[in-house]
């Protein structure tokens, strides 16, 4: 059965804005939220950076129910991987369970204002790789020493270990990110525009690489972004803190403020056009459904923003789980 999950956005919500929306979301009836994790915001005017490590283990103390996924957290160079598993680990234990761990190769938004070098993929992902191995094994209990060419352990062990079988899901976009999340993750999360692009890219890649190597199918956690507005005018005031999220060169920028020259210089229509613009009840259902007819996700992350974001998620709650629940 498709669980679904609440999207909690660092980049625009100041910590304590989504502590409460956690506590609207489970009492709306969300399975999951999925958290993201930035040092930088995407734009300078109207974004927060609150850390989301603390914020989520102050939604553990005001929830009881509910689950937690990072969205997602880079464990190859602001953390070294034993941290985030070590991080995950706590996180799991104050929830009493309800912890999921979620790593993507991240952008330099994160990693360049504090001096690190944002290499291309292919170093990423061999970073990726070895990561994985060592947060694995760590929050499996075993006392581990590593010597990897990029990461290093000297009997490292977590000695307040989680109280679950906790899963690492991995972001992925493309084929070989799927390959290596199918093998050395226990799930994928991926974005949907186009669900026979993500079966093609994403989907597919990852089961095939899972069969050759004799693992189960990952679980895939995919989202979909949406702007809760009812003209284009309210559509471009509620996306003010995602805007630069579609500007160009966003993976290598370091500063919001060139990411939000760069998304002002751009025409309105062509940003928003990169969403889906939603209003009533329908327009949600119309627009996530295909994430469980047609992509039949494990679990589906609403990813909204809107004027009026309490009001938003207690319609989600009352008009829109309920529905997408049957199918």
């Amino acid at each position: 059965m498709t669980r679904f999950a609440y999207f909690a956005g660092h980049e625009q919500f100041q910590p304590e804005v989504l502590v409460q929306h956690a506590i609207l979301a489970e009492k709306a009836g969300f399975d999951m939220l999925l958290v993201s994790e930035h040092f930088h915001p995407w734009v300078d005017d109207l974004g927060a950076s609150g850390f989301a490590l603390a914020t989520i283990a102050a939604m553990t103390q005001q929830t009881s129910t509910i689950e937690f996924t990072t969205g997602v957290i880079t464990p190859l160079w602001r953390y070294h991987p034993g941290v985030v598993a070590q991080a995950a680990a706590t996180l799991d234990r104050l929830s009493g369970g309800r912890f999921n761990l979620g790593v993507g190769t991240g952008e330099n938004l994160n990693e360049g204002p504090l001096g690190y070098h944002f290499p291309p993929y292919a170093e990423r992902a061999a970073r990726m790789s070895e990561a994985l191995d060592i947060m694995r094994r760590l929050l499996d209990g075993e006392k581990l020493t590593y010597d990897g060419e990029w990461y290093q352990t000297d009997r490292a062990k977590l000695y307040s270990l989680p109280v679950h079988e906790l899963p690492i899901f991995m972001a992925a976009g493309g084929p070989k990110s799927a390959a290596l999340a199918a093998r050395k993750a226990q799930g994928i999360i991926t974005s949907v525009k186009d669900p026979a692009a993500t079966f093609a890219r994403v989907i597919d890649p990852a089961r095939e690489a899972a069969a050759e190597a004799g693992l189960p199918a990952p679980t895939i956690l995919a989202s979909r972004w949406s702007i809760r507005a009812g003209n284009h005018d309210d559509a471009w005031r509620t996306l003010g803190a995602w805007r630069g999220l579609r500007a160009p060169g966003r993976l290598e920028a370091v500063d919001p403020m060139d990411l939000r020259i760069r998304a002002d210089a751009m025409e309105r229509e062509e940003i928003l056009g990169m969403y889906s613009i939603v209003n009533s009840a329908e327009d949600y259902i119309s627009v996530y459904a295909p994430l469980i007819t047609e992509v039949h996700a494990d679990v589906v992350t609403i990813q909204t923003t809107s004027l009026d974001q309490e009001a938003t998620i207690a319609m989600l709650g009352e008009a829109v789980l309920p529905a997408l629940r049957q199918l």
